[in-house]
């Protein structure tokens, strides 16, 4: 029941936006932020290039608002803006900076006894991947999303989604294949 809830608050948000009313569409980013946050920066390699991405991906959005349909799901549109505002930001730059994926992630509860060997592993073998592979994973296995969400946020078919998915765990799989020995 909740969500048919927030469905309704949501639609009512975009409605009272696309007729100029920009407290709605402050709602609109205040409910979507964190998602949106968490779609860019499995995308891009540091937390500056996710919050420009969010912050052009919003943007767009807002421009785009009188062409977007209020009976779709506003999220799902908003993510594939932010997703390609994502990777035009990992187009365009050529030199990344290198901060570890797993210290800009929000997460609820960290283990205390994770070492840093790992998680520089996991750095490493992420790093590895390519861009699509990693925003596959991240997005699917960190973040939770469906297989056709992913595939309509980076605008590639589900199926291809999947065989990502399926590729990245085989070779992070192959990549942190000793670390039980080394750890």
């Amino acid at each position: 029941m909740r969500d048919a809830q927030d469905r309704m608050q949501e639609h009512a948000f975009v409605v009272a936006a696309q007729r100029g009313d920009t407290e709605a569409f402050a709602s609109l980013v205040r409910l979507h932020q964190r998602r949106a946050y968490a779609v860019a920066r499995s995308i891009v390699l540091t937390h500056e290039d996710a919050e420009d991405a969010v912050q052009e991906g919003f943007l767009h959005a807002f421009r785009a608002l009188d062409r977007f349909l209020p009976d779709q799901a506003f999220g799902a549109w908003l993510h594939r803006i932010v997703a390609n505002a994502a990777l035009d930001i990992t187009r365009r730059k050529k030199v990344r900076d290198a901060d570890a994926l797993s210290d800009t992630l929000a997460s609820p509860f960290r283990d205390p006894g994770e070492s840093d060997e790992l998680r520089r592993r996991l750095d490493g073998a992420l790093n590895q991947l390519g861009e699509r592979q990693r925003s596959v994973i991240v997005l699917h296995d960190v973040e939770g999303y469906k297989h056709s969400e992913i595939g309509r946020m980076l605008g590639i078919p589900e199926g291809t989604a999947r065989s990502d998915l399926h590729h990245a765990r085989a070779r992070l799989r192959q990549a942190l294949s000793g670390i039980r020995s080394h750890l």
